[in-house]
């Protein structure tokens, strides 16, 4: 059969012309003329749509097993047993289409067990192949215009789905494909493809195939692979379409109105494949298709199947938000529904495949998540700069006093650190696997214990809320999320605050009133003696070495005159260098000028002041209508400023008390003076007592001088007030943003 060059000028929309015209592989010539966007497009479009017949089935049409048709097609085209023809000799692995088979042995494995997967016998509508086959081959030799060919098939799979049309459409012409490749294959080995392939002069074709029409063949290989990823994608948007468990929001985005165009210009690409087919293992293949025309045809359809591809990524991208918003859901109606026990929660929180999730790090084993069934649970959650947060010691801490008293009722509850960061690389996973040598409560096994979207809800700000400040979520028994972030209590109070709850540490504060005790609480060894042999206790600050001479000597005196006992406790300042602070503290017990904490306890002091600052301020916060009122008028709320305040400045600052009787508190400039001026208040102790006429006289030394300059660092997580009095005026403070990096 000869092909003879096409004719311009033939409607593609024409259904009655062209019969007497120039074969179907007018397309080629023509593509990016007719492919483009045209007024006859919306004519096409109206004639593909009347021969769509599938929702008015005038008979039962069978169901068609488009997944099992679609992988044997696959098999087919793909070739994996197709011999190298290109010099006349049969070599494996040859005339492939690169995006279809990359010539390896991973994809013919992959094709043999897709292959493998599918059932010996499925039903294949043989009647609907052989008509769309008869249409392919005999409209070839009768040089039938494409876009008539194409809408007679049409009316042929006019009862079927879109993704069926096409699918039939291309399995009609597989059959063909692949009945010439097998011949080719078995040509030279199997005596009837020899008889056969003599009879089309196959060895004329074989001879050629490296010269003159090796870049015919490879154009139609490259156009047979672009129609199979277009038909691969039609179906795949349809089965997405089809599927009742999706949302409308989903369907909507499968954008199924493309569907029809792109299945028509695929079984045009069919058709003019076929025709190509056809006229290489003609008798005359040098009247074949021009690779340059198929290649147009290509373009065409790698543009339509870019514009699919891109559809249905977006649906896949919009099906996985949907999966992980599903998943996170679900994740929620767990963590915050009650239960019997706390099995289920930590099944969410931890789960690796029915393997021991947990690592107990005390006893260097892999554990189930059963260790911590009925218990108190307390996920540390952490990024791997875990060892240098004040949380990590707070927490170590709290173990230790368990491990030292494990049988008493605060102590039965277990500590769970759970790693998260935003990218896992290789050394993280040294450093995690380093981290978990050194602590001794449990951990995960690996990272991938908690899943993503657990790692998204412990981020989220409406749930947990994590983003780089350490936090210790508690669960109760039953898998109740009974505190956010109960480190700021157990720093306050430590093992009394258990079981965590936010109850226990709402009515804890509810129990609480500003005295020493709070203040200071056990930090020193002596001042539980101070407090019970009814002593004054000064606590004072600041790193002014000659202002701290002058004060304690001045404090001395001061008592001796009074006749009251007082122990001075110095406990440094807020984010002090350590340096300095060793320093000073030698200086001090050098020169035996008062007790001092230790340089660690001096940390904890000021970490322990934030920790009211952020559990108080929470509680109030959520007791009253706006920040500035609750921070105004709780008394606690003010001495835990003022303290925080005193911390923030070099200058000295002290505070002296009687057990929880009243405070007197002032920066070192008003406290010296008013020490030094004692004469002139000494006989008001008598009469209202030492520290009540402490305060009055600071009172009066307030308003006479002349300026003050007081600051209040506070840290950068949790309560945020829009404004804060000053603690010794009352007026409002003005507020800067303090960025500080200190490696000492």
């Amino acid at each position: 059969m000869a092909l003879v060059p096409l004719n311009k000028g033939v409607n593609p929309t024409s259904r009655d012309g062209g019969r007497n015209r120039a074969p179907l592989l007018k397309d080629g010539r023509d593509g990016h003329r007719q492919y483009s966007t045209t007024a006859d497009d919306n004519a096409l479009i109206n004639q593909i749509m009347l021969t769509d017949k599938s929702h008015d089935h005038p008979y039962e049409v069978p169901s068609l097993a488009v997944t099992q048709i679609l992988q044997t097609i696959e098999a087919i085209l793909s070739r994996f047993t197709k011999p190298d023809i290109h010099d006349g000799t049969l070599v494996p692995g040859a005339l492939v289409p690169a995006a279809i088979h990359a010539d390896s042995l991973e994809h013919e494995k992959a094709l043999h067990a897709s292959l493998s997967t599918l059932h010996d016998s499925f039903d294949v509508p043989n009647t609907v192949f052989n008509a769309i086959q008869c249409e392919l081959m005999s409209k070839s030799l009768q040089r039938e215009d494409a876009n008539k060919t194409a809408m007679d098939i049409l009316d042929i799979v006019q009862h079927y789905d879109w993704d069926e049309k096409v699918v039939l459409a291309l399995g009609a012409f597989a059959i063909k494909d692949g009945e010439f490749w097998l011949l080719a294959q078995q040509y030279t080995t199997n005596p009837l493809a020899k008889a056969v392939g003599q009879l089309k002069q196959l060895h004329e074709i074989l001879e050629r195939a490296g010269t003159s029409l090796k870049p015919k063949f490879d154009a139609y290989n490259n156009l047979v692979r672009v129609i199979f990823k277009v038909t691969r994608t039609i179906v795949h948007l349809q089965e997405i379409h089809n599927d009742p468990h999706l949302s409308p929001e989903v369907k909507a985005t499968a954008a199924t109105a493309h569907i029809p165009t792109a299945v028509y210009w695929t079984i045009r690409a069919i058709i003019v494949a076929a025709s190509q087919l056809l006229g290489i293992t003609g008798s005359e293949p040098e009247y074949v298709t021009e690779a340059w025309e198929l290649s147009s045809l290509a373009h065409k359809l790698e543009n339509i199947f870019n514009h699919l591809e891109e559809i249905l990524d977006r649906l896949h991208q919009l099906i996985q938000k949907n999966k992980e918003e599903d998943a996170f859901n679900a994740i929620a109606r767990i963590l915050e529904t009650p239960h019997i026990d706390n099995s289920k929660p930590l099944k969410v929180l931890f789960y690796k495949d029915d393997q021991p999730a947990l690592y107990d790090c005390y006893n260097k084993k892999r554990v189930d998540i059963d260790v911590l069934k009925r218990k108190v649970v307390i996920l540390f959650i952490t990024d791997l700069d875990v060892i240098h947060e004040n949380e990590y010691m707070i927490v170590q801490q709290m173990y230790l006093e368990k491990q030292h008293n494990p049988t008493r009722p605060e102590s039965q509850y277990e500590v769970v650190w759970l790693p998260i960061t935003d990218v896992w690389t290789d050394a993280k996973y040294q450093q995690f696997e380093m981290l978990r040598n050194n602590i001794e409560w449990y951990t995960v096994f690996h990272p991938s214990v908690v899943s993503p979207i657990m790692v998204r809800y412990i981020r989220d700000p409406r749930k947990w809320n994590f983003a780089k400040k350490p936090l210790l979520v508690v669960m109760d028994p039953q898998g109740k999320i009974v505190h956010k972030n109960a480190v700021h209590m157990m720093c306050i109070w430590g093992s009394i605050a258990f079981p965590f709850t936010s109850q226990k540490e709402r009515m804890l504060w509810e129990e609480e009133t500003w005295r020493i005790e709070l203040l200071a609480d056990a930090l020193d060894q002596n001042l539980y003696t101070w407090i019970t042999d009814r002593k004054y206790i000064c606590l004072y600050g600041g790193e002014d070495i000659e202002w701290i001479r002058n004060f304690t000597k001045a404090a001395r005196n001061v008592a001796r005159e009074a006749g009251i006992q007082l122990e001075l406790l110095y406990v440094g300042k807020s984010k002090a260098k350590e340096k300095v602070v060793k320093n000073i503290i030698s200086i001090i017990q050098a020169e035996k000028l008062s007790h001092t904490l230790e340089v660690n306890l001096i940390w904890f002091f000021w970490i322990r002041l934030e920790s009211m600052w952020q559990s108080k301020g929470q509680i109030l916060n959520e007791q009253s209508r706006t920040q500035t009122d609750h921070l105004k008028s709780d008394r606690i709320m003010q001495g835990i400023i003022s303290m925080l305040s005193f911390g923030s400045s070099d200058r000295g600052w002290a505070v002296i008390a009687l057990g929880s009787a009243d405070m007197s508190k002032a920066n070192g400039e008003h406290m010296l003076r008013s020490l030094r001026e004692y004469n002139n208040w000494k006989i008001r102790p008598t009469e209202i007592g030492f520290t009540p006429a402490l305060n009055e006289y600071l009172e009066g030394v307030h308003k006479q001088a002349p300026h003050h300059c007081t600051n209040l660092i506070l840290p950068a997580t949790g309560i945020m007030p829009e404004t804060v009095a000053c603690a010794e005026c009352g007026r409002l403070m003005e507020r800067f943003s303090m960025f500080r990096c200190c490696t000492d």
